[in-house]
């Protein structure tokens, strides 16, 4: 099955071109509590896109699926929605498809499922470290529809210098084993065009298809609209590069451990 693809934009216009060229999700991200200190000021994506943002895109999504990152759960954040109501604004503007991020324990994604209570599909994206040491007792929850695995911050916890240091280092594998085990859907990081990159887009997919991951992201790398402006030059860039990947996902069907190797020694090199 193909990966199901993610892209965060809150541009309506470039929401169009990314759903005609075959990306599943549109990735509204709303995350801003608490962002920027963990990240300690490194060039990572902070969106801080709103309830608006989701009402906009619904107008023109047509078959991909809306999903919002949430903030934390919070009860108090000055000038700002508490969770609940941060949740409940969400579902009614339209998402289809709730993203947690950076929970530590198992009571906040117990909360979460209970303040989404089965009108949004439950995603939460695991990257903490402390997230990690209580993994087991987060998965027996019910309500958890698909879970990601976010490796940039999660690396970024685990005081790594490279986010794929973890996927080279079974870390990852042990990760994506325990949720199998619950029958979990589950995806992880992202990726760019094939062949550029330090880590080639290519060794990522085919690690996808190893540890039986659904998801991904399509990351800044694959088109900065920050950067590139022209809506036909966006087009273009989607149309080809999604293709390719869709055509590069036909031949993921054996190599798994030669690729995983060489995959290992690239990170290394890199680190």
């Amino acid at each position: 099955m193909p990966l199901k693809l993610m892209y965060i934009t809150n541009n309506p216009e470039v929401a169009t071109i990314v759903e005609h060229a075959g990306v599943d999700r549109i990735f509204i991200d709303m995350e801003f509590i608490g962002k920027d200190a963990r990240q300690g000021g490194l060039d990572t994506v902070q969106n801080h896109h709103t309830i608006q943002d989701i009402k906009n895109i619904r107008k023109v999504v047509r078959q991909a699926e809306i999903m919002v990152r949430i903030n934390p759960i919070h009860e108090n954040y000055p000038g700002y929605m508490d969770s609940k109501e941060e949740i409940d604004a969400a579902i009614d503007a339209g998402a289809d498809i709730l993203m947690l991020p950076y929970f530590t324990t198992a009571e906040e994604v117990q909360k979460f499922v209970e303040y989404v209570d089965g009108r949004a599909s439950t995603l939460p994206l695991l990257e903490s470290a402390k997230a990690l040491d209580c993994l087991n007792e987060i998965l027996k929850i019910k309500g958890i529809d698909q879970i990601h695995i976010g490796l940039n911050d999660l690396s970024l916890d685990l005081g790594k210098k490279f986010m794929f240091e973890i996927l080279a280092d079974g870390l990852i594998d042990d990760i994506c084993d325990e949720i199998k085990k619950h029958r979990i859907p589950f995806g992880f990081g992202g990726f760019g065009r094939l062949g550029r990159g330090m880590l080639p887009a290519e060794k990522i997919i085919k690690e996808h298809y190893r540890l039986g991951s659904q998801c991904a992201i399509l990351s800044r790398s694959f088109c900065n609209t920050s950067m590139i402006t022209d809506l036909e030059e966006i087009r273009r860039i989607f149309d080809e590069g999604v293709k390719e990947i869709r055509e590069y996902e036909k031949t993921c069907l054996d190599g798994f451990e030669k690729n995983h190797q060489e995959l290992v020694e690239i990170v290394r090199g890199i680190v």
